[in-house]
């Protein structure tokens, strides 16, 4: 029987190994995400209008719906959500509830970590890296993904994603810079680092964003090969947070604009939080 305490000496070993990796995605998970609350600029401005006065007028009617005048400039929010996550494909999309508590920090980045079922981990990216870890039962990774095309996809999040919830990240300046495409729609150019990424924001009359679009590096594709191609979201139900009004309802996914869109992330929004805590729903 000496076999059965060998074997039992190697499960034990694996598991060991396995809860120690677990917890260093854990650590990394927190130390990026606090990394990313100290990129707030510490930018002392309050939002005028007269600083979008000269972009195209789609764009001032977006950020005079979305900022109050007044209102400290953050480009840093944490939000807490709910919602259904589609793990399959457009015919077939298996949709899970699940929590997500996520930091976004544009351009510099985000943490999303996610719970659905006995699947949990997070995606990420930073201006040096990007990772998607989801382990099974928090024990059994089942999917890991990084490298220089899944970065440039993950920064492509942040762009469309800072449209959703951080207005102020888009406003002109170093990194950001605008053109003019119709009577309800423009177009913001988003330049940090290696990576550029534009992002098209289609709104109402009122300049509430109801549509975002990208094209971002994917391979979620047929032929499973990374090129550009539309994702996005549609936004509603926006509340106020401490002088944002932001969307609490948002569904996206690849394909936005055409026959096959796959609205994979259905968000309720739960909460959203600033780094000084200024509002929390």
């Amino acid at each position: 029987m000496a076999w059965l305490g060998y074997l039992i000496d190697i499960v034990f070993v694996l598991m060991a190994g396995l809860a120690g990796w677990r917890g260093l995605d854990l650590r990394t998970d927190s130390t990026v995400w606090n990394r990313l609350i100290n990129t707030e600029s510490g930018d002392r401005r309050t939002y005028d209008p007269a600083m979008v006065a000269d972009l195209p007028e789609p764009a001032r009617r977006y950020f005079n719906y979305c900022i109050q005048p007044g209102t400290p400039i953050h480009n840093v929010v944490e939000i807490d959500m709910t919602g259904e996550l589609g793990l399959g494909s457009k015919d077939e999309p298996n949709y899970r509830p699940m929590q997500a508590w996520q930091i976004l920090a544009p351009p510099h980045g985000l943490v999303w970590k996610l719970k659905t079922g006995t699947i949990s981990g997070s995606d990420g990216t930073t201006p040096q890296n990007s990772w998607t870890r989801f382990w099974l039962f928090g024990l059994v990774p089942v999917v890991r993904a990084s490298g220089p095309d899944h970065h440039r996809s993950a920064f492509g999040r942040v762009v469309a994603e800072g449209a959703f919830w951080a207005p102020a990240s888009l406003l002109p300046g170093e990194h950001v810079r605008w053109e003019a495409l119709d009577d309800t729609s423009a177009r913001a150019i988003v330049r940090f680092g290696d990576f550029e990424q534009a992002v098209d924001i289609i709104v109402d009359e009122s300049g509430a964003p109801r549509r975002v679009i990208i094209q971002r590096w994917s391979n979620l594709n047929p032929e499973k090969e990374f090129r550009a191609q539309p994702f996005g979201g549609e936004l509603s139900k926006f509340e106020d947070f401490g002088g944002y009004r932001l969307p609490t309802r948002a569904e996206g996914g690849n394909h936005i604009g055409t026959p096959d869109y796959f609205p994979f992330f259905k968000a309720d929004v739960t909460a959203i939080r600033f780094p000084a805590g200024q509002s929390t729903k």
